[in-house]
């Protein structure tokens, strides 16, 4: 296979670019967006020509020709329900996009920025396991209450990528691996891997431990009484759960290092507040070793958070006993993203069509 690959990852002020050749890094850059820039547009879709052309000024600025693409991928934004895969941009995903009847977000941008930077390369574009991945069987969607579902929202990318990365790691097809994947960042997904499958997972939007910015599972009736106290408009309490909610609800802090650097001067809040993280995302790695009848081969812990010594000290005690742990911290989406087009032109994996 030759050729560069371009992984695009449109976030909420930046967009984030690489260029990989092969499994080899060879430019990496952060571009970011002012709340001036980004003011004059009233949609998250019309913001794709400003993001794409800064894109593509970031490539020429690099000396590197489109004609030099073999393939563009971008991060995967809120899409239907998918299996988990490589798939291919088509004029359905990029009308299910500019909908965005499953919500509003940066990385809706994503494979739109893709397509027309792939179209003038002449090459494909691609997504690579994005949010809405679903694997979960039918027992593990029972909510107990019969008109809600459960939503399937996590972090796919990065934790797809770190259990295949740990599967090629110790020699082992994905597919014959039990795992639990603990991703921990502004939110925290916890979830069971089982013949290839991510077969149940924490919706960091709506369950589970609450992260550095999101609430998590909190109990059902005192959010109905909050929600009914005439306070709150639908907008404003959904940003207290899932932007407002977690660490800042206590801190006012989205930033772990200030948090322990609080810790480190004596703050008792502080250190409460961030036991009770790790106490939580523990309670949520143990449930997932249930899915698995305790039958797990090793626990992987990746994101943000894994990079925190403070972090890793006191959860690896709590998880140990369900299987050996292994850590890779950060979460490299663009290298997770970059993986995922690889293993297709390569012919590891065969790229799915979106429908």
């Amino acid at each position: 296979m030759g050729g560069l690959i371009l992984a695009v990852n449109p976030g909420a002020t930046s967009t984030k670019i690489a260029v990989f050749d092969g499994e080899k890094e060879v430019l990496k850059k952060n571009i970011i967006h002012s709340s001036e820039e980004l003011a004059e547009f009233e949609r998250v879709y019309d913001q794709k020509d400003f993001r794409a052309s800064l894109v593509k000024g970031a490539l020429k600025e690099a000396g590197i020709s489109p004609s030099e693409l073999a393939a563009v991928v971008g991060r995967g934004g809120l899409l239907k329900p998918l299996q988990s895969g490589t798939y291919l941009v088509n004029q359905a995903m990029l009308r299910d996009l500019e909908r965005a009847e499953r919500g509003e977000h940066a990385s809706n941008l994503g494979a739109i920025i893709a397509y027309e930077i792939a179209r003038e390369a002449g090459v494909d574009a691609y997504i690579v396991d994005p949010v809405s991945v679903d694997e979960l069987p039918p027992i593990a969607k029972i909510t107990g209450l019969a008109e809600i579902e459960k939503p399937v929202l996590s972090h796919a990318l990065n934790t797809k990528a770190v259990a295949k990365r740990y599967a090629k790691e110790v020699g082992i097809p994905y597919g014959q691996l039990r795992l639990v994947v603990i991703h921990m960042g502004s939110g925290n997904s916890v979830s069971a891997h089982k013949d290839g499958r991510m077969v149940d997972v924490t919706n960091s939007m709506e369950e589970g431990s609450f992260g550095m910015d999101r609430a998590g599972g909190v109990p059902c009736v005192q959010l109905l009484k909050l929600a009914f106290s005439g306070k709150y408009d639908f907008k404003t309490l959904r940003k207290k759960l899932f932007g407002e909610g977690g660490v800042y609800s206590y801190l006012r802090t989205k930033d772990f290092r200030e948090v322990e650097s609080r810790i480190q001067r004596g703050d008792e809040v502080a250190l409460q507040i961030a036991e009770a993280m790790v106490y939580q995302v523990a309670k949520d790695a143990g449930a997932m070793a249930a899915v698995l009848h305790g039958r797990v081969d090793a626990v992987l812990v990746t994101g943000g958070l894994a990079r925190s010594q403070w972090v890793l000290q006191r959860l690896l005690p709590k998880i140990e006993f369900i299987a050996p742990v292994k850590v890779y911290p950060g979460e490299d989406e663009l290298r997770a993203l970059a993986e995922g087009v690889l293993r297709v032109l390569e012919g590891e994996e065969e790229a799915r069509v979106y429908a």
